[in-house]
């Protein structure tokens, strides 16, 4: 869809839902909106990025797993792979929607000794969810996967089914095409101030000195979630975390692809066809500059390729070839989402804080907000424990599974 296509200015002077934010999570919010018979209303998604340059979405590892230690965050993605495996026919079935492929290589997560209650608490977790997650010692790595080097490492967690990689970019695209399809008015713009009165936002304005009056309020503005709810004087503790992603060539086959791998340090690495991605949170995780997309080679050079090489040897001799930043809205709190209303402005709803894990849990965040806005309760996947009140009282509901 060409920018040309994205209006410059609002429709109209009222919407019943302004989103702030149409990347994957306002996108997906907006499309189950126009989909939902029970909703009538107008929807403006107001989003200052439309080509998605520096959209965290667009510049994510697009990788979907269920290893979490929360159920809530399971059942999402697992939700998740059920809808990108069916993504033609949720969007309805047109042959012209492209059918997602899901690359299930799997994730496999290294602990050491110390690391292996979390990991066996967290696989019990996800077995009652009906997670494929199965515990493995390191001969049983090493029979299955003969070019790891597993010195160190007492346990691992694997799970080959419903975990990989896949097309997010497509999947944002198409939600929002369809979502102006069904009458959704997308606008290049930025939201700079909101009019809170009381207990409510009564009207967004925009960059452009536009004022556009609103029903409810969402925020779906990733790493400046914070920002976006200062505008309606709430206090969040999400702001932007700034991710390097490597791409390598490897002079040695492997012979089989690379499971996502998350080596006991935190560094992180899997197939990228007949290439490897990587990464890891650096030492330094302060937040960055919102212009801060400049990739910081040290990284890769001091603190990842030592660890990739000693887990699998193949990997002493590589050639970088990619690289690129992301930014991940992080959650300061408990490195987990926010979704729902603010319980003092009923109709300020958050979206975003995922740490990470967003763009795997859109299609059932979206819907879940969607069910909030609509029904007024959440009607399929119970995300209640993911509700803002915990922001407020200080009460982390912490995931364990970041990677």
């Amino acid at each position: 869809m060409s920018l040309a296509s994205i209006t410059a200015a609002p429709k109209h002077a009222a919407y019943d839902v302004v989103i702030v934010g149409g990347a994957i999570m306002g996108s997906s919010t907006a499309w189950w909106l126009s989909t939902d018979p029970a909703f009538q209303g107008r929807v403006l998604v107001v989003e200052k990025d439309p080509d998605y340059r520096e959209a965290s979405s667009a510049l994510s590892a697009s990788c979907i797993r269920h290893q979490f230690s929360n159920a809530v965050n399971v059942k999402l993605s697992m939700f998740g792979t059920e809808f990108v495996k069916n993504f033609r026919e949720w969007l309805g079935g047109d042959p012209e929607i492209p059918e997602i492929t899901l690359k299930e290589f799997g994730y496999m997560l290294l602990a050491s000794e110390a690391g292996v209650p979390i990991l066996k608490a967290n696989q019990a977790v996800q077995a009652d969810c009906g997670a494929a997650t199965r515990l493995m010692t390191p001969d049983q790595i090493k029979a299955q996967f003969p070019f790891y080097h597993v010195d160190g490492v007492a346990m691992g967690s694997f799970n080959p089914v419903g975990e990989g990689w896949f097309d997010g970019a497509t999947m944002m695209q198409w939600w929002r095409r369809k979502a102006r399809e069904n009458g959704v008015d997308y606008v290049r713009g930025e939201v700079v101030a909101m009019d809170r009165r009381g207990g409510r936002v009564e009207n967004v304005t925009l960059a452009s000195g536009e004022t556009v009056a609103c029903g409810t309020v969402v925020n779906a503005a990733g790493p400046y979630g914070g920002k976006t709810a200062a505008m309606a004087s709430i206090h969040h503790p999400v702001e932007p975390r700034k991710r390097c992603l490597f791409v390598f060539s490897c002079r040695e086959e492997l012979g089989q692809s690379l499971p996502l791998t998350v080596d006991p340090s935190g560094v992180h690495c899997r197939s990228e066809g007949d290439l490897y991605l990587t990464g890891t949170a650096p030492e330094d995780d302060s937040p960055p500059a919102h212009d801060d997309f400049e990739v910081v080679y040290s990284e890769f050079e001091d603190e990842i390729w030592p660890v990739v090489a000693n887990r699998v040897p193949a990997f002493e001799a590589i050639k970088l070839a990619n690289a690129w930043v992301g930014h991940y809205d992080y959650n300061a709190l408990d490195q987990n989402a926010v979704i729902g209303p603010h319980p003092e402005v009923g109709n300020f709803h958050f979206v975003n804080g995922f740490s990470g894990h967003g763009l795997q849990q859109a299609a059932g965040a979206g819907r879940g907000v969607c069910e909030l806005i609509v029904h007024g309760g959440f009607r399929t996947l119970d995300l209640s424990e993911l509700a803002y009140d915990r922001i407020a009282a200080g009460r982390p509901f912490l995931e364990q599974a970041i990677i």
